[in-house]
């Protein structure tokens, strides 16, 4: 049989395993399993990037650099891509070392600020 273009292969994978991502993750919120759903977001951002190609190099900066922090249990971009805007995961008691260390370490890789909202 005809085969897809790998283009098209790696689109249609994303979606297939983003939406698989999506029920897990509700799963995960229900058992009270963040590192789970730290896992399903780190993934979610890693097909992003490979597969859907929407990630660019700011966010995939910010996504390193908050993985990089202790307490950090996940991290992917949000919205349509393109832009800068990641969501992270992280436990409380590291929020505040988490502001901090994400602001220095993104600074420190790309020269650009970064501004953090808690959510």
């Amino acid at each position: 049989g005809a085969s897809l273009p790998d283009l098209i292969l790696r689109r249609c994978r994303h979606v297939v395993e983003e939406n698989a991502r999506v029920l897990d993750a509700a799963n995960a919120m229900e058992a009270g399993d963040a590192e789970g759903l730290g896992a399903l977001m780190d993934a979610s951002h890693e097909s992003l990037r490979v597969d859907y190609e929407v990630s660019g190099a700011e966010l995939d900066a910010l996504v390193e650099a908050a993985r990089e922090i202790p307490g950090t249990l996940g991290a992917r971009m949000t919205g349509a891509g393109f832009g800068g805007c990641t969501v992270n995961l992280v436990r409380e008691k590291d929020v505040e070392r988490f502001c901090v260390g994400i602001k220095e370490r993104f600074m420190r890789s790309t020269g650009l600020k970064a501004v953090v909202y808690r959510v």
